[in-house]
């Protein structure tokens, strides 16, 4: 009887899937998985029914052209170095093959992330042939940090591409014009790739009244930086799974043409719907609305926190935050306190995780973080 690749170890029940699992086996509040609980905007649904029986069709690899463009004019960058992907999971799946791999003989690429970090990148970079390095972000009383020393002892020869996330998930840390551009310098001192995962990039909140410039890294390192985006997380319904690659002038078509060996496109009228959703977002105010919606929500769970005995690390970005309390179990939580989260060890990989963190999401209504605020008193109380 043949067996499986070992490659299908990677293949384990993630541990986003794992929880939301569990939340609904044990009717917890789920404010572990990262996935809105309201309703898309009106104008996006609005949209994908006048795409439905007009754009059914595949579209070519690298994408609808008026997708193209509308996430082009949103990067302040050249539509043709659009690349069209089924959510920003495939486009860095796509990069992670397109960028790293094997080396001659036993030797494999490497490719660094800063830690806590998303499941994704690890995996994806085994399956591509690589291997992962984690360059651990600091933590102390004032909340996260870029540990600049910590990236640049993670860099060795064999180093192909640093991934940096910003607005970071699971921290909410943003990463700041001077932080971007050592890192930008870094990358041209040891010639390596850039990726710049900025998924949450219309997600920031206080201490960042303006956000920086769209796709920020690339505007300081145009040629060696691939941006990742996705219109789930820009326009609140994750599940449609359309996402970009915004790449390095010219480099568009070769990459679509190892996308149309994975999903060859994303799905046609969800493109079109997205597309035209776009073009609306941006003129009609509500990113502004996300943000103070987001961010009402934000302040409301973190203050409850607080008042609960946690040590909260307020995000200054993304839909989640960050909370320590000594000796909490997040699987008991979930099980008899009737509140989902995600323990913060399961983003590390390399570098030892801190006791006793919990990521919590508030893309959620606020009853239902009314509603975990109290079964956290209810349950603390009971402990």
């Amino acid at each position: 009887m043949p067996t499986l690749h070992p490659r299908t170890a990677l293949s384990a029940e993630s541990v986003f899937a794992r929880i939301s699992r569990l939340a609904a086996q044990h009717g917890a509040v789920n404010l572990g998985q990262g996935f809105p609980s309201g309703a898309p905007p009106a104008f996006l649904l609005e949209a994908a029914r006048q795409a439905v029986g007009t754009q059914d069709q595949y579209t070519a690899p690298i994408g609808l052209s008026s997708l193209r463009e509308a996430v082009g004019h949103s990067l302040g960058a050249d539509p043709t170095d659009v690349l069209i992907t089924c959510g920003a999971t495939e486009a860095m799946l796509v990069l992670a093959q397109s960028l790293y791999g094997p080396r001659a003989g036993d030797e494999r690429d490497e490719v660094i992330a800063f830690e806590p970090v998303f499941d994704i990148y690890a995996p994806q970079a085994e399956l591509a042939g690589a291997r992962f390095v984690g360059a651990a972000l600091r933590l102390d009383q004032g909340g996260w940090s870029l540990d600049l020393e910590a990236l640049r002892s993670a860099i060795t020869p064999r180093t192909r591409a640093i991934i940096v996330n910003t607005p970071h998930n699971p921290t909410g840390l943003i990463l700041t014009a001077f932080e971007l551009g050592w890192v930008a310098e870094l990358a041209r001192q040891h010639d390596l790739w850039l990726i710049a995962d900025e998924v949450y990039d219309e997600l920031y909140y206080e201490r960042h009244g303006t956000h920086s410039p769209p796709a920020p890294l690339r505007s300081l390192a145009p040629e060696r930086t691939f941006t990742v985006g996705s219109a789930g997380k820009r326009l609140d319904a994750t599940g449609w799974r359309v996402g970009w690659i915004l790449t390095p002038p010219g480099l568009a078509p070769s990459v679509a043409g190892l996308h149309q060996w994975t999903t060859f496109c994303a799905p046609a009228p969800l493109q079109a719907a997205v597309a035209q959703a776009l073009v609306a977002a941006a003129g009609n105010g509500f990113y502004d609305e996300l943000r103070r919606s987001y961010g009402a929500r934000m302040r409301r769970l973190a203050s409850g926190l607080s008042e609960l005995g946690f040590g909260v690390f307020r995000p200054a970005g993304t839909y989640f935050l960050t909370a320590r309390l000594p000796g909490m179990d997040g699987e008991r939580l979930l099980t008899e306190g009737g509140v989902a989260t995600i323990p913060l060890s399961a983003f590390y990989r390399t570098c030892p995780a801190p006791a006793g963190v919990l990521r919590f999401a508030f893309c959620k209504s606020e009853a239902e973080i009314e509603e975990a605020l109290r079964r956290l008193e209810a349950y603390l109380g009971a402990t």
